[in-house]
């Protein structure tokens, strides 16, 4: 039975590359795969699961990671001993392995990919198989089950497709900047190998939010609510604070669970816990006092994940972010205000100077005849 269930997943993920172009279609199939995969892994986590599972057999699902474990060891082992492919397995994780072949092309690696598989193949029992899937050209392996590159499927593919797994560009627990930023720095880095072309674009990027010229959508966090029951008495969780602001304006505001809630972080005064600096994206658009927290967010969402890529290389990103010049902006309280009262001095004034006839006035020229002869009547004062 799971034989067939593999099969068929490795069947619907051919007809997945035959329909790229249908993304419908794609995305049809690819549930479908998805699918087949739970079955296969929930039929051996069933048998490892002593208290919840169904079917409990601890030996049973014992062995199957033991053997698992050995086969991998003895590919590895295999690959690494034969001497005329040239190659070295960098890691190996489960049911699959990453060969570096140092110096070949891409011609190169993939005959020598077929023929590892082929040969791995040749020493396990049926139905074990191992299959050649893709060639990264270039890549960067950063921890387990994190990597990126530009991956090959085939030898006549001319353009390569990024392809990232568990780093933040395909995470959604950070804001869409992080992801747009930490994407461009690899694609510069795979297309140029000039350290200076990606320095330059994170430095200017750091800048424009800085500036406050960054768009606030590349900064919003969403983040699931789970129900104002399902959280520890004290915990500071952005969807619950905002959540309970919301509901005392109204009752009816509470998000569902399971819903994602979004927010910012703003400027705030030196010492404040952050969940005190948390808004939503509507209270900053509304509110002119409220500043996005520049420094938050390249410090502590931005360079982070830029820094664990290329610090493998020995780069320290932080160092370009202390190279920029300051840019000092007046900031905010983030003590809430009673409502109405206004954050600066000038906003305490509820009128203002007409500049043609001097009278005071809520608008820029207080009347229609102001608007059509905006010459000042002063005449000892030019313009």
């Amino acid at each position: 039975m799971l034989e067939e269930i593999l099969k068929t997943r490795f069947m619907v993920k051919q007809s997945m590359k035959a329909y790229k172009q249908d993304r419908a279609l794609s995305r049809m199939l690819d549930a479908r795969q998805l699918g087949l995969k739970l079955i296969a892994n929930v039929t051996f986590g069933y048998t490892s699961a002593n208290f919840s599972g169904r079917m409990p057999c601890i030996e049973v699902g014992d062995s199957i990671v033991h053997k698992a474990r050995e086969t991998l060891e003895r590919a590895i082992k295999l690959v690494n001993d034969t001497k005329k492919w040239g190659a070295r397995v960098v890691y190996g994780d489960t049911d699959s392995m990453f060969v570096l072949l140092k110096g070949a092309t891409k011609e190169q690696s993939f005959k020598i990919g077929q023929e590892i598989a082929e040969a791995v193949t040749a020493t396990n029992p049926k139905p074990v198989k191992l299959k050649f899937e893709k060639v990264y050209l270039p890549c960067v392996l950063q921890t387990k089950k994190r990597y990126v590159g530009y991956m090959y499927e085939t030898l006549d593919q001319k353009d390569p497709v990024f392809d990232a797994k568990g780093i933040e560009t395909v995470r959604r627990d950070s804001c869409p900047a992080v992801s747009k930023i930490l994407e461009r720095s690899l694609k510069l880095l795979f297309e140029t190998r000039d350290i200076s072309l990606i320095k330059q674009y994170v430095q200017r990027q750091c800048m424009k939010l800085l500036e406050g010229k960054a768009s606030i959508q590349d900064f919003i966090f969403a983040k699931e609510y789970r129900g104002s029951f399902s959280y520890k008495p004290g915990a500071c969780v952005p969807a619950l604070e905002l959540t309970r602001k919301m509901l005392t304006y109204d009752r009816r505001s509470e998000p569902q669970v399971g819903e994602r809630v979004p927010y910012v972080i703003i400027y705030g005064t030196p010492g404040v816990p952050l969940i005190q600096l948390v808004r939503r994206p509507v209270e900053v658009l509304q509110d002119p006092t409220l500043r996005l927290n520049a420094t938050y967010y390249i410090t502590k969402q931005i360079l982070p994940p830029l820094a664990r890529i290329f610090s493998l290389i020995g780069i320290d990103v932080f160092s370009w972010y202390h190279e920029l010049p300051r840019i000092h902006k007046a900031t905010s309280s983030s003590r809430s205000e009673p409502e109405g009262r206004k954050g600066t001095i000038s906003q305490y004034f509820t009128t203002l100077h007409c500049p043609v006839c001097d009278d005071l006035t809520q608008h820029g020229i207080c009347s229609k005849s102001c608007c059509s002869h905006p010459q000042p009547r002063n005449p000892g004062v030019g313009t």
